[in-house]
């Protein structure tokens, strides 16, 4: 089996790794694309860092207080150094998404406001998502009532994007309660262009890394066409038709292939 993507993710802030460029670039070398999640307090390791396949930046709140309440930050300076990381994404030049998890008492008023902070990164996608819940834990107060039904999603994201007239709703994945919103600059002759050329993004970042940098590339670049199943709208609402999903109720199996 060969490796062929990597989610630098979940665990701790991969981009405090002191050698996270060497990290990626080990990556690329062996063509295996590479995905990064920050959860934006560390702005000047984000201006540092070099091309990612994909870089996520976790915008879990949009104001200082439910920020706070949220994620419970270390840092005093932590609103400062979250907008601060916004503004620092603007500048990157590959696909950059803007990650909103919305959880139902704590986040999902606050449309104004994010739409103000997506002016800041100006992201290439804003994909919004409704919390998993995962059992209950000491360490938080979330229950099933704080989890959004898709259909709240789909409605925060429709009112997100009437703020928004540079993006449009892109994609659905109904099973992941998920609704990308991308810039209109991926929807090319009519169709949407969300998905990744992953040969091409690793010619752009060799001849990026042969020339030092001098050579540059965007995400516009490396952009693949998005599949009819996985648009917004479509029957299959994000379901792979190629893939197979099975249903356990008891001890019997349903198959609903491309549901």
């Amino acid at each position: 089996m060969k490796i062929r993507h990597c989610a630098l993710s979940l665990v701790g802030e991969p981009i405090m790794y002191p050698h996270i460029n060497e990290l990626i670039d080990l990556l690329h070398s062996k063509q295996i694309s590479s995905f990064l999640v920050t959860n934006a307090q560390f702005p000047h390791e984000i201006r540092s860092l070099e091309p990612v396949t994909q870089l996520y930046v976790s915008v879990d709140a949009a104001t200082k207080e439910s920020l706070k309440k949220i994620d419970r930050p270390l840092f005093r300076d932590f609103w400062e150094r979250f907008l601060d990381s916004l503004r620092a994404l603007k500048d990157k030049g590959q696909r950059t998404v803007y990650r909103l998890t919305l959880v139902k008492g704590y986040n999902t008023e606050e449309i104004e406001q994010y739409a103000k902070l997506v002016e800041l990164g100006d992201p290439d996608f804003i994909e919004v998502k409704g919390v998993t819940y995962c059992g209950d834990s000491s360490a938080s107060h979330l229950t099933m009532a704080n989890v959004p039904w898709h259909e709240e999603v789909v409605t925060f994201v429709q009112l997100l994007c009437d703020r928004l007239p540079q993006y449009d709703l892109a994609c659905e994945h109904e099973h992941s309660n998920c609704i990308l919103l991308a810039h209109n600059k991926f929807r090319v002759d009519g169709k949407w262009h969300t998905w990744i050329d992953y040969e091409r993004f690793h010619e752009l970042v060799t001849r990026h890394k042969a020339t030092s940098g001098v050579e540059t590339f965007t995400s516009l670049d490396y952009m693949a066409v998005t599949p009819d199943w996985a648009v917004l709208g479509s029957n299959e609402r994000g379901f792979d038709p190629s893939d197979t999903r099975w249903y356990r109720k008891a001890t019997a199996k349903k198959n609903l292939s491309g549901c």
